[in-house]
């Protein structure tokens, strides 16, 4: 009778909610990426006149930081899953930090085509790492909400961060836009060494409450990581594997566009003058973000809930982001200029409810030892995708005069991947080692 009035006057352990810190770490890190990688765009016009830069030469070294970042996913995921997300995200920021540091140092064009290959060497640790911490920190439920969390900080740097890089070269120089940028980095890596741990179980912050939650949760236990012997190359056999990184590639060419080739298209074909190309060039990577989180959390909710399995679930929002990127096609069809911009907004939305879910995956499918491979190989792709498609872009636009052709090829891409997620992706079950 003691024991159980004891039991009964025990109160419950509020569970912490730590996981939601390093939740945020992640999405700051890649808003940090996607600022660093950005500067260059908003400096070429001063640094193309302060060394006399030909468009080629500028081309060429925009250009090599995308194929170097590309290039380095895979290895970088293989080291991420080697010596632990911990290290590989902490070097990874070393190094690009360094470069967009030292990028306010160049004197011409050897030093500065140097820099950006290495801010893509860099670079490429950040994604392969934070998809490989989603699977230890986070149970099943919450990973596409995570995903879309710290995926969502891409359409913020577009949204918010351009204008804030704007306002510090025109206040201070381009110089010291770099040398700002490249700070950042190293204050984010400080606290990122402070906090953090590879695992939930080392954690101080860390109560029992929220590791038996974080344990509980996940279809694939941390605990089985040192007993599985999957090899990388392994991966490519399966079939899931190649779809999600078809599917990453045909949303990487589409979001592309709306980095390079928008505002060009706003104001040589819709005619839109400068300061409302400002404006409406900030709304389709807003309207991404929003739907990307929300998304994300959504599709979490009904998978918690039981309303429908974990395959059905992906393959619902997978194929509805994409019904809806397919308005990237039919923006070819209207006349107004705000039509237009909503069509864009309505595709961009599209591809966003897609990333959560595809950068969801590798943690649904793959052996925590693979985790961080399989989302660098399927980056690998995805930037193929992102690489190509400007310069496929580009060939439509100096062929035809128009960019009317391009936006169709781009949402006859879409279906493919309505195809591709519909017929090509299975069942999503934990791929085991034989």
């Amino acid at each position: 009778m003691k024991t159980a009035l004891n039991e009964i006057s025990t109160p419950l352990v509020k569970r912490t909610n730590t996981r939601w810190i390093v939740a945020f770490m992640m999405w700051l890190v890649i808003a940090i990426n996607y600022l660093d990688r950005s500067v260059l765009s908003i400096a070429a016009p001063y640094l193309t006149k302060e060394f006399s830069f030909s468009a080629a030469e500028m081309g060429m070294i925009m250009s090599a930081f995308f194929w170097a970042y590309a290039l380095l996913q895979l290895p970088a995921g293989y080291v991420a899953d080697k010596i632990g997300q911990k290290k590989s995200l902490s070097l990874a920021v070393i190094f690009w930090s360094i470069a967009t540091f030292a990028t306010g140092f160049v004197n011409g064009f050897k030093s500065l085509l140097g820099l950006r290959i290495g801010l893509g060497f860099g670079e490429a640790g950040a994604f392969p790492s934070n998809v490989g911490i989603t699977s230890k920190w986070f149970p099943d439920k919450e990973r596409a909400t995570v995903s879309g969390i710290f995926n969502s900080a891409g359409s913020f740097g577009s949204a918010f961060g351009l204008p804030i890089i704007v306002w510090i070269i025109s206040t201070t120089g381009w110089r010291f836009a770099f040398f700002i940028c490249g700070l950042l980095g190293f204050i984010w890596l400080i606290l990122w060494l402070i906090f953090f741990k590879d695992n939930p179980k080392d954690h101080r912050m860390v109560n029992e409450a929220e590791l038996k939650y974080i344990v509980d949760g996940q279809s694939i236990p941390l605990e089985t990581d040192e007993q599985s012997n999957l090899k990388w190359y392994q991966l490519l056999k399966y079939r899931n594997v190649w779809s999600v990184s078809l599917g990453l590639f045909v949303g990487s060419y589409n979001s592309y566009f709306f980095i390079t080739w928008f505002p060009t298209y706003l104001v040589t074909q819709r005619h839109v003058d400068f300061l409302q190309m400002g404006f409406f060039a900030t709304l389709p990577p807003l309207a991404g973000m929003i739907a990307e989180i929300f998304s994300g959390w959504l599709s979490d909710r009904i998978l918690s809930k039981g309303i429908l399995s974990l395959t059905a679930t992906r393959r619902l929002f997978l194929i509805m982001g994409m019904v809806l990127a397919t308005s990237i096609g039919f923006a070819v069809f209207a006349n107004s200029t705000i039509t237009v911009v909503l069509l864009l907004c309505v595709a961009k939305m599209g591809t966003s409810i897609a990333f959560p879910q595809l950068w969801a995956i590798p943690g649904d499918i793959a052996p925590k030892n693979v985790i961080s491979t399989f989302a660098g190989f399927a980056n690998t792709v995805s930037n193929f995708g992102g690489a190509l498609g400007p310069l496929i872009t580009g060939f439509f636009v100096a062929y035809t005069g128009s960019f009317n052709a391009a936006l169709l090829f781009s949402g006859a891409m879409v279906f493919f991947n309505i195809f591709n997620y519909s017929f090509i992706l299975k069942d999503l079950k934990p791929i085991t080692s034989k």
